[in-house]
């Protein structure tokens, strides 16, 4: 995997997917090393994050090299200065670029022009980072993920979509219930479709909730209003409401499944309160395997 871009969660295959796993199991078993002793990764961020910039400036740290911030006023990008002259500059300083965006096209555009890694820690369409993390969280906690069922209750955003991915190509049933009109789009669908195929997993499309967590494995939800829509605000809140995770649809799961929510969590909008700390065991644990993931993730990237 050294060289390689991680832009979306096809960008890797299953294979690929449980070496990442593997070496984040390790890497969490030994926190501290030297495996990118030297090494510089860029942080190159149009978001603000709590623990994508966190967890990817300590990475760094604990394998023995360095990060460094770049702040939207800072680079400005696609705006004061293009995504490939940027690319070009940072490919000149440091080892890998990770890029925090608005757009899927600036990644893109990033990497098009980058002659180092450049991995994708946010963007409009997809979030891999956080889905390897959730990845490893359910594996930790289940002890496989072929064959579990997946329920995600609420947008299709771009976390939804790449757990889309990541169930489609590890055989893990994926089912996801959205009102009208916020389901996944139809090529992220039809993709999704073909590579479960060839795992042998299910995808479900419904806007029922009911028939998405019954007996299912684990449910997963996100807020109801990602940042840069806070003008639909109202809209989405009276369109999902009811798509919530309660206790009413936590008992028609099955009787151990796992409550996962990427974070920050809106309690009262997406899930309540209750059940948010019933289950923050492992939503905080699933907060703290972004550290790990994204060592494995660098640590195969830049290191071999």
């Amino acid at each position: 995997m050294k060289g390689r871009h991680l832009l979306r969660l096809t960008d890797l295959s299953a294979a690929d997917i449980y070496r990442i796993l593997d070496k984040a199991v390790e890497l969490k078993r030994q926190r501290v090393g030297s495996l990118l002793m030297g090494k510089k990764l860029a942080l190159l961020f149009q978001k603000p994050s709590l623990r994508t910039r966190v967890s990817f400036d300590v990475a760094m740290t604990e394998l023995g090299g360095h990060a460094i911030y770049l702040s939207p006023a800072e680079v400005g990008l696609g705006q004061r200065e293009s995504a490939a002259d940027v690319a070009r500059v940072l490919s000149r300083y440091v080892d890998c670029i990770t890029a925090r965006t608005f757009r899927q096209q600036d990644v893109d555009e990033l990497a098009a022009y980058a002659s180092v890694p450049v991995i994708n820690a946010l963007s409009d369409e997809e979030h891999p980072c956080q889905v390897l993390a959730d990845l490893l969280t359910i594996f930790e906690k289940k002890g496989k993920l072929k064959g579990l069922a997946l329920a995600y209750i609420g947008d299709a955003n771009n976390v939804a979509t790449s757990l889309m991915f990541g169930a489609a190509l590890t055989g893990m049933g994926f089912r996801i219930a959205s009102p009208a009109g916020y389901g996944p789009a139809a090529h992220c669908l039809g993709k999704a479709r073909q590579l479960a195929g060839q795992s042998g997993a299910d995808i479900l499309v419904t806007d029922d909730i009911r028939q998405v967590v019954r007996d299912a494995d684990v449910l997963y939800t996100d807020v109801w209003t990602s940042m840069g829509q806070e003008e639909e605000t109202a809209r989405r809140r009276e369109a999902f409401a009811g798509y919530q995770v309660n206790r009413e649809m936590v008992a028609l799961a099955k009787k151990e499944a796992l409550v996962l929510h990427d974070l920050p969590a809106h309690k009262g909008e997406e899930i309540t309160d209750d059940i948010f700390e019933q289950f923050q065991s492992a939503i905080f644990d699933q907060a703290e395997n972004r550290l790990h993931a994204q060592k494995a993730v660098l640590a195969l990237l830049m290191g071999g």
